[in-house]
């Protein structure tokens, strides 16, 4: 329902009250006051209708039997010619005011606003569009296709596992006959997960460039609306929309917003909308064959929030964990970060690697593109080891707190706590390096901070550090 039926409705609705409004058969001549005070001297009026702001009469045969109407004076006395009239056989009724276009605009203008009101509300929920209007059941997925910017395997590094994984997906999509004739089955959903920026998105999209099929991305979240039922229609309509383009990879970002673990009976944390969108998803991950080439990918960083009927075999099959990457993936991504800067000949990426423990690919992709704005900041032609030295530091510690002047009496409590962390670094004997100790405020508490550079990644600590 569009604006032009709302108004064209709008419309109808006034004309038919103007229709059914009280109006004499006959339409009245309006006449000058006189040319009723002349009939009531003649006799001629054979019948007479009174109302607030006009008299109505119509005359009889012998006197031409037309019908009048003439504006009553205001403040004029009547009820003398009343009596005249009744003694003299006239008939005399009184009519209601009329309720003309002023009374129905106050009645319809309120509606109209609404109905207006209530169009735009369901346009803005229903992402809008041409008569979107109680679209509310239509999935509107983000969609990759061979016309976009593809990404492959070879954007991807640091997660060697996951790819080989993947792979196999991206080579069903490629030659599913090779699988059928086997009786193979493809997993019907993948789960990737692993902490947050370690390039899940990434991996489902590499996976999708290296198929040279379709990709649908929606993120879990975006399922739920207030309304019960508007979830599980988005979700039949996903699938609709995956299948009529097949083969091709459909990701759900953050699922654990959409599949959280269902709630026992009479729970009081219990949510219809969520619940029901869920047993959707479940229905249609059952319902459809892997082999027509429809692949769902979803991702979290919480896989202990999932409901366990979503990680049976059956619908995601397989979990492939994308953990933070080692000494070697940090390199690796590095290098394909720095692909586009300029980098000067005294950077060694390795260096950066090993200063950087635990940081995930997002965290080493900021870690350049900072050290490049500090080189645009200072005028230089290239990206040097320093600036990409502070750029480590801040996104370690955060950013240098300048304004924050010390006095002299602080700086010294500042500078004899930060020694102390260098000198125990440097005593221990398998203690990592000191690599900088600095007493420039950074972030929001640190006064100074001492920095130490791993030789290597360390999974497992001891008590005596070996």
């Amino acid at each position: 329902m569009g604006p032009v039926l709302i108004g064209a409705l709008l419309m109808a609705a006034l004309f038919l009250g103007w229709l059914s409004g009280e109006r004499p058969r006959d339409s009245p001549q309006d006449v000058p006051y006189s040319s009723f005070l002349q009939a009531v001297d003649q006799g001629a009026i054979e019948s007479v209708a009174i109302s607030p702001e006009a008299l109505t009469w119509r005359e009889s045969p012998a006197s031409g039997a037309g019908a009048f109407r003439a504006v009553r004076i205001p403040g004029m006395d009547e009820a003398a010619l009343v009596l005249e009239l009744h003694d003299a056989g006239v008939e005399i009724t009184g009519e209601r005011a009329s309720e003309g276009w002023g009374v129905m605009l106050v009645w319809l203008l309120p509606l109209a606003m609404l109905g207006f009101l209530w169009f735009w509300v369901i346009r803005g929920m229903a992402g809008g569009g041409r008569a979107a209007a109680l679209n509310f059941g239509s999935s509107h997925p983000r969609i990759w296709d061979r016309s976009t910017a593809l990404v492959t395997f070879e954007d991807v590094a640091g997660v060697d596992e996951a790819v080989t994984e993947l792979r196999e997906v991206a080579d069903f999509l490629r030659n599913k006959e090779r699988y059928t004739r086997l009786g193979a089955r493809i997993p019907k959903g993948v789960l990737l997960v692993g902490p947050t920026g370690t390039g899940k998105t990434l991996l489902a999209r590499a996976t999708a460039g290296e198929a040279g099929v379709p990709f649908f991305t929606i993120s879990g979240a975006e399922f739920v609306e207030m309304f019960v039922g508007v979830g599980a229609a988005r979700v039949r309509d996903l699938f609709r929309q995956a299948r009529e383009r097949a083969p091709c990879i459909v990701f759900i970002d953050e699922i654990d917003g959409l599949g959280k673990a269902r709630a026992g009976v009479g729970s009081p944390t219990g949510n219809d909308e969520r619940e029901q969108t869920l047993n959707q998803l479940l229905i249609e991950m059952d319902g459809f064959d892997a082999t027509v080439g429809v692949i769902i990918m979803a991702a979290t960083n919480r896989p202990d929030l999932l409901d366990p009927a979503l990680q049976r075999p059956g619908r995601f099959d397989r979990q492939v964990v994308v953990d933070r990457p080692d000494l070697k993936g940090r390199e690796a991504i590095l290098r394909i970060h720095a692909r586009q800067v300029h980098l000067a000949p005294d950077v060694d990426l390795r260096v950066v690697a090993a200063r950087t423990p635990g940081f995930a690919g997002a965290q080493l992709a900021n870690v350049i593109n900072e050290a490049a704005l500090l080189a645009v900041r200072t005028g230089a032609e290239q990206v040097s080891m320093q600036n990409l030295d502070e750029a480590i530091d801040r996104v370690m510690a955060g950013l240098e707190r300048t304004s924050r002047a010390l006095i002299p009496r602080e700086q010294e409590i500042v500078a004899h706590h930060e020694m102390g962390h260098a000198l125990v670094g440097m005593l221990l004997p398998r203690a990592d390096p000191v690599h900088k100790v600095s007493i420039v405020p950074r972030g929001a508490t640190a006064l100074g901070v001492t920095i130490q550079t791993p030789l290597h990644d360390r999974y497992l600590l001891t008590e005596s550090g070996q």
